[in-house]
């Protein structure tokens, strides 16, 4: 089996996306603290729960996910990554709405969330 780098624009973008969510996941494995701190989240004395659910919803799924698009290469696993992505931006909008969190952060945040959902979802629906 050989390891697929796709020369097709809008593949490429796709595949991209499902890097960073690679690189998102391979950070928020190995450094929780680090991510939760960026994000302003703190754990309570005590609790070590907290990096543990970090670790493997956050890090292993976007890990997975990710991976997966990239070894496999299908249309459908890169729809697979765009809604997921997509869902990640609406539920940061959905907070931003309800629970008042509307920071420099979670603007940050909903860009990048959006733009990773855009690009996989553009290149299975043959936009780019």
């Amino acid at each position: 089996m050989e390891f697929y780098i796709p020369t097709e624009t809008g593949e490429f973008l796709a595949f991209c996306a499902a890097a960073v969510a690679v690189l998102i996941g391979v950070v928020m494995l190995f450094a929780p603290r680090l991510t939760f701190r960026a994000a302003g989240i703190g754990i309570a004395e005590g609790r070590r729960g907290g990096y543990a659910e970090a670790r493997s919803t956050m890090g292993g799924m976007h890990v997975g996910l990710g991976l997966a698009a990239i070894l496999l290469a299908q249309p459908m696993v890169y729809l697979a990554v765009g809604a997921a992505f997509a869902l990640a931006a609406f539920g940061r909008i959905l907070s931003m709405m309800s629970d008042n969190g509307t920071t420099l952060y979670n603007w940050l945040a909903l860009i990048v969330q959006a733009a990773l959902a855009i690009l996989p979802l553009a290149y299975v629906f043959g936009m780019i």
